[in-house]
C-alpha cells in the first residue's frame, strides 16, 4: 500500500466530500422526480470506498457490490455525469439509461454492479475471483455486502467455494446496522458479523469504517493475502448511514439523536479536522475545494438534464439477437 500523506488526505476529503454531495443532489432531484424508482444513498459510508480504494491496485482490481452502488464506480474512475445521467434514465448513462439507480457498470473501469439482488452479488464476486485466479491475472475482486445480505444463504455457499480454491476476493460487510429497516440484533443470535468467516477457517475481523485510515490497512493486509494467493478475507466495515435505506424509508426503527450521535464521527469531519490539526491546508483551501465540488455536481445535473433518452427500438436491442424481433406480437 502507498503511504498515507498529506495528499492522500486532501484527496479523502475532495472525494468524499464530492461523493456527499452527489448523493444530496440526487435526493434533491428524486423529489423533483428526475430521478424515478428506488434511491439507496451512501451517505456516512464514505470512508469505506476511500478507504478501500487507497489500498487497491485499479490498474487491474475489480469491485461488486449491491444496489447503494452510485459514487463506487465514480471512485473507480467513471465519469459521475454518465453515473448521474444513468440515474435519470438517459442515454448517456453508463447503461445507456436501462440501468437506473441499482445497475451502474463499468467494465473499462473494473467495476461490475449494482445488483438488485440482496445477495445475488456475493457468489458474482466470487466467480470474478475464480476467473482471476484461472487466468493468474494477478488481481483481486472487493465484493460489498449488507449486513442484510449475510443472511442470505448464497454467502455460505461461496465461502465455503472461495476457501476451497483459495479464491483472490475480499469480502465486505458495510455493517450499516439495519439493513432495511431490521437491527442487527433482530436478525441473528450474533451481532459480530465477521465471525461468519470463523466457520471456514477464513481470515476475518471488525474494521472500524467510520475511518479510512483504518479501512486502507485492513484492505490492504487483506488484498496482499490474496494476491500472494492465499485466499480470501473476510471483513465486517462497522459504519453507519444518515439516511434512510432508501428515499422512501421513514426510519421508524431509530431516533433522530442516535443518528445525530453518529454525525459526531463523521468521515469527512474527521479527515477535515485531522488536516486542519496536522496544517496539510487551511480553511481557505478547503472551501476551495468545497466550491469545485459544488461547481462538479451542478455539471453533472446539467450533463443529465440535457441528455436525450434512449430510442425506444434499444430496449429491443439489447434483448433479442434476431433484428426482426420474431418473438414480438409485432413488428417495430
Amino acid at each position: 500500500m502507498q503511504k498515507i500523506t498529506k495528499e492522500t488526505y486532501i484527496k479523502w476529503y475532495e472525494d468524499m466530500m464530492f461523493w456527499r454531495k452527489f448523493e444530496d443532489k440526487l435526493a434533491a432531484v428524486y423529489i423533483q422526480q428526475k430521478v424515478r424508482g428506488f434511491l439507496h444513498l451512501y451517505n456516512g459510508q464514505e470512508a469505506i470506498l476511500a478507504g478501500a480504494l487507497h489500498a487497491m491496485d485499479l490498474s487491474k482490481d475489480k469491485m461488486i457490490t449491491a444496489y447503494r452502488n452510485h459514487v463506487q464506480p465514480i471512485g473507480m474512475g467513471v465519469d459521475p455525469k454518465r453515473v448521474m445521467a444513468e440515474l435519470y434514465g438517459k442515454a448517456t448513462g453508463t447503461s445507456q439509461g436501462l440501468g437506473g439507480s441499482m445497475h451502474i457498470f463499468s467494465k473499462e473501469k473494473g467495476f461490475y454492479g449494482g445488483h438488485g439482488i440482496v445477495g445475488g452479488q456475493i457468489p458474482l464476486g466470487a466467480g470474478m475471483a475464480f476467473g482471476d485466479k484461472y487466468h493468474n491475472t494477478g488481481a483481486v475482486t472487493m465484493c460489498c455486502m449488507g449486513d442484510g445480505a449475510v443472511r442470505q444463504g448464497s454467502l455460505h455457499e461461496t465461502f465455503n467455494m472461495a476457501m476451497n480454491w483459495k479464491l483472490p476476493v475480499v469480502f465486505v460487510c458495510e455493517n450499516n446496522g439495519y439493513a432495511m429497516g431490521t437491527s442487527v440484533e433482530r436478525t441473528a443470535n450474533h451481532t459480530d458479523i465477521w465471525k461468519l468467516g470463523l466457520g471456514y477457517e477464513m481470515p476475518c475481523g471488525p474494521v472500524d469504517g467510520m475511518n479510512p485510515v483504518k479501512v486502507a490497512e485492513a484492505m490492504n493486509e487483506a488484498i496482499d493475502r490474496a494476491r500472494r494467493g492465499d485466499g480470501p478475507t473476510f471483513l465486517e466495515m462497522k459504519t453507519y448511514r444518515y439516511r434512510g435505506h432508501s428515499m422512501s424509508d421513514a426510519q421508524h426503527y431509530r431516533t433522530k439523536v442516535e443518528v445525530e450521535e453518529y454525525k459526531k464521527i463523521d468521515p469527512i469531519t474527521q479527515v477535515k479536522d485531522l488536516i486542519l490539526e496536522k496544517k496539510y491546508a487551511t480553511e481557505a483551501e478547503l472551501k476551495a475545494i468545497d466550491k469545485r465540488v459544488k461547481e462538479l455536481v451542478n455539471e453533472c445535473e446539467k450533463f443529465a438534464d440535457e441528455s436525450p433518452y434512449p430510442e425506444k427500438s434499444l430496449m429491443y436491442d439489447v434483448v433479442y439477437e434476431q433484428k426482426d424481433y420474431p418473438f414480438l406480437p409485432h413488428k417495430l
